[in-house]
């Protein structure tokens, strides 16, 4: 079985999944995940650099690259194969603040049909027996676009609970769940050494590597849907 995780940014497969893919590795599955945004820009400015900036990130780090590096490390917790799919991120595409990301889509932003075609690509190329992308929870614009993309490609795709923005939101209108993996001691461990990888985000996400393994602790399930 050939299990392809289609993720907007580099961590939200792990953060969000990271159990059931592990998981699949367990069982001998193959396990793909294709992240769509990580191209890099050679000087970002504004928002984009704020964004690096609030990471502890010096201005002249390559940030994208790190954070590739940082998901072929989680990747390899589970000896998953990655795919790193080169555009860009909102703050890199004209979204200028926090807010905006979590708003509507830009009038100028014009990537779904170019993201869709390169997704189609992808699943025709790595013929997935499971697809799995994201709901979208939390409403960040990237996560939307992945999510239109996938279901402009695929009737059979099965959508995760963005986390931990499932933790944020209270999501309102979700369908019963199509399937729920309890997840066990090993699921958790994975997933922990998983998001444990993304140094970069730990910090910012959750304050503290202790906090991450907390609230990783307190996961029960993760739910898939079907659109």
């Amino acid at each position: 079985m050939h299990v392809v995780a289609i993720s907007p940014h580099l961590d939200d497969a792990a953060f969000s999944i990271g159990g059931l893919l592990a998981a699949h590795r367990r069982r001998g599955d193959r396990v793909t995940i294709v992240t769509c945004f990580t191209g890099n820009v050679a000087r970002p400015q504004g928002f984009a650099l704020a964004c690096q900036l609030d990471k502890g990130l010096a201005p002249d780090v390559d940030y994208m690259a790190l954070r590739r590096d940082e998901d072929r490390a989680a990747a390899a917790v589970i000896e998953a194969e990655v795919v790193h799919l080169p555009h860009l991120e909102a703050p890199h595409r004209g979204y200028a603040s926090a807010a905006e990301l979590f708003s509507a889509r830009r009038d100028d932003d014009d990537i779904l049909p170019v993201l869709t075609r390169s997704i189609a690509e992808q699943i025709a190329s790595l013929v997935p027996d499971l697809l799995l992308g994201p709901m979208a929870i939390g409403d960040h614009v990237d996560h939307w676009l992945v999510r239109d993309a996938i279901a402009a490609t695929s009737t059979s795709a099965l959508f995760w609970e963005d986390w931990p923005y499932l933790t944020r939101a209270a999501p309102a209108g979700l369908s019963q769940a199509a399937c729920v993996h309890a997840l066990d001691d090993a699921d958790r461990a994975a997933q922990l050494a998983m998001c444990a990888a993304y140094t970069t985000q730990i910090g910012f996400q959750f304050g503290s590597a202790d906090r991450l393994t907390a609230a990783i602790a307190a996961i029960d399930e993760e739910r898939l849907h079907a659109l």
